[in-house]
């Protein structure tokens, strides 16, 4: 029987049996909510620390959260889990998704999927309202995102919802992504591990109602939402992802809370997102070959949704490509790109198609950035780290020495965390609007120092020039975290630091406590939520750990960090790294370093608040035993990775 908020099942299928079964999700809810701690938790119990990425031993987890399904508070979402092979070492990590499938994964009978083994052949599986097919894609090999979410719609009913990968994740590209209808994706290269299972697509349709504990009172945080909120925005007032008579305003399915989403219209009628990071994949390319906004900057990630390639990691190997071909690292004849049609739809072309099939040096390529940039030479891999902020070689986002916090996120997590990293950069954004007096922001300084209190745990958090603070803000901006990835809420929309509303301009840090409470029943208080989001946190270090991660040896920032000063222009939002300092005082970031003797007494903070060892940076067994993690407590002491 269902618990409040979930379908009340987990299905796990092993492709190399073809045999699926069943179990409970309430073994598992209370503790580890859904979502990444759920995923966390069936990862530990499933996969062998020794299992590489790419075999079968490896799960790949499709995971939904007791916000799955209830519209209008930015919930209707999903997370792709399991062993990435894009991390050195290859190691546990995420990808969040949007779009209907996930709601539509719950009305079939399943709060997530687990699939393990290999299939002798392409396949895919196929679940409506508690029955499980595993039926063959020979016809589907090959085919784009987009053409195999069609084609199975047409085949199986437009109620389906589909995630799938293009012939990047089935030829195993090490970022290759996971795609579903409605233009959702999630990263951390989860994609090539599908298609290492010869997975290409889960369909999946119900009919089943997934109910609330206590409806009205889920129907009184909407309202405080829609206060908080305000009017919505403008749809006509442009964004940096928004372009004139293109493209136009459209919320994710379910989501009620008005972001600033683009959709467009192209090839064979369909509709195509354009939002955030994705669109500026292109952007330097386009800019000089035509010296203004050009359809191929469009084009450019459709490219890469339809092969499910990472913008993340293509954004920075589009720069890197650019800079070595002009400073002579490499040529035409070499890679067999052609390095002079940068900027135009047909190098994209060439190189997703390079890339996606593993042709050439495309092979290379689809190995990630630092293989490829070491298989040059020395000058092409110090290009490389121009662009990259993770040793994931993903795209920079927000830089260390401007937001000493997210120090901590960059050195602790295997991957670009970027819901950790908006954790403090969202509210400096609307923070950078109200210094520029851009009309509707209301986050003043005064505002973000109050908000830093709330939601960071002290003043001192919203002081940029210190590192004072940060150890805590960072504990408690991966707590929230970690629990709103288990829910799952909107990155984006959670949790509401300012609102839009004067009278009430700072926001309130239990609204996310209220939604899981009215949902599931269990009433859980702000502290009692964040203490679920440490558990999960201490959880995924210790499978980190087990993985390879050697603690805080591990735990590091890429070198050049300490010894290049920001410069003017390296923050996208922010060119003259402008932020609040002592007294709410407005500075320049520009010329910072992270100094190597504040980060590491920042580190030694923030284990301590962990209740980790200072010298290992392994949580200790009293620790993992206090968060009801006894069994990895002694699986840990087994293996002398806990004190």
């Amino acid at each position: 029987m269902a618990d409040f908020g979930y379908a009340g099942e987990i299905l796990k299928v092993d492709l190399s049996s073809r045999r699926y079964t069943s179990g409970p999700t309430s073994q598992y809810a209370e503790k580890f909510i859904g979502g990444k701690g759920l995923a966390a938790k069936i990862y530990w119990d499933m996969v062998p620390p020794e299992a590489r990425a790419l075999s079968p031993e490896n799960c790949l987890i499709f995971t939904t959260g007791p916000t799955t399904t209830f519209q209008g508070i930015a919930g209707c979402r999903w997370q792709v889990c399991g062993k990435s092979p894009m991390h050195e070492p290859e190691a546990f990590s995420t990808g969040n998704m949007g779009g209907k499938w996930g709601t539509a994964l719950k009305a079939a009978g399943f709060d997530a999927v687990v699939v393990s083994g290999k299939a002798d052949r392409p396949i895919y599986i196929y679940i409506r309202d508690g029955l499980v097919q595993i039926k063959d894609a020979a016809a589907l090999v090959g085919s784009s995102s987009f053409d195999t979410v069609d084609e199975l719609k047409a085949e199986l009913g437009q109620d389906v919802s589909v995630v799938t990968i293009g012939p990047g994740g089935e030829h195993e590209v090490v970022y290759a992504t996971t795609f579903a209808d409605e233009g959702a994706s999630g990263g951390a290269g989860l994609g090539a591990v599908m298609g290492s299972k010869n997975l290409k697509a889960i369909a999946v349709a119900g009919s089943r109602e997934i109910h609330a504990a206590d409806p009205a009172r889920l129907e009184k945080i909407k309202e405080r939402i829609k206060y908080f909120r305000g009017p919505p925005p403008d749809p006509n007032r442009p964004t940096p992802w928004s372009f004139g008579g293109v493209t136009f305003n459209e919320n994710c399915w379910g989501c009620g809370l008005d972001c600033t989403r683009q959709m467009y219209f192209a090839e064979k009628g369909r509709k195509y997102k354009a939002f955030c990071q994705q669109t500026g994949i292109y952007t330097p390319a386009v800019m000089e070959h035509y010296g203004e906004w050009n359809p191929a900057q469009l084009k450019a990630l459709r490219l890469c949704d339809a092969n499910t390639l990472d913008s993340a990691v293509m954004a920075p190997m589009i720069k890197w490509l650019i800079d070595c071909h002009k400073e002579g690292v490499m040529s035409e004849k070499e890679t067999g790109l052609p390095l002079s049609q940068l900027g135009t739809e047909e190098f994209m072309v060439t190189l997703t198609d390079m890339i996606s099939y593993r042709k050439g040096f495309g092979d290379a390529l689809a190995r990630g950035i630092k293989y490829a940039s070491e298989s040059i030479g020395k000058k092409a891999n110090e290009i490389a780290l121009r662009y990259v902020a993770t040793r994931s070689y993903e795209c920079q986002d927000y830089d260390p020495r401007h937001f000493y916090t997210t120090a901590i996120f960059y050195a602790t997590e295997p991957r670009r965390a970027i819901d950790q990293l908006h954790g403090c950069s969202i509210l400096a954004m609307r923070w950078l609007g109200w210094y520029n007096k851009t009309p509707g922001n209301l986050c003043s300084t005064e505002n973000m120092i109050e908000a830093a209190r709330r939601y960071w745990g002290s003043a001192e958090a919203a002081d940029f020039s210190t590192w004072e603070g940060k150890a805590l803000a960072a504990k408690k901006i991966q707590d929230r975290c970690f629990a709103k990835d288990s829910l799952i809420l909107c990155d984006l929309m959670w949790p509401m630091q300012i609102t839009n509303v004067p009278e009430e301009p700072v926001g309130d840090p239990s609204m996310e406590s209220q939604i899981y409470s009215a949902i599931t029943g269990r009433e859980t208080d702000e502290a009692g939520l964040a203490r679920i989001g440490a558990r999960i946190a201490n959880l995924q270090r210790a499978i980190h750990l087990r993985q390879g991660w050697h603690g805080r040896n591990s735990d590091q920032l890429l070198d050049y960090f300490f010894k290049e000063p920001l410069k003017q222009g390296a923050l996208f939002f922010n060119p003259d790294a402008l932020i609040p300092g002592p007294g709410g005082k407005v500075i320049s970031k520009l010329g910072s370093v992270v100094e190597r003797d504040k980060f590491e007494q920042i580190k030694t903070d923030f284990y301590k608040l962990r209740g980790w060892d200072t010298a290992t940076g392994y949580p200790t067994k009293a620790t993992l035993e206090d968060f009801g993690l006894s069994d990895v407590a002694a699986d840990l002491e087994k293996r002398n990775l806990t004190v």
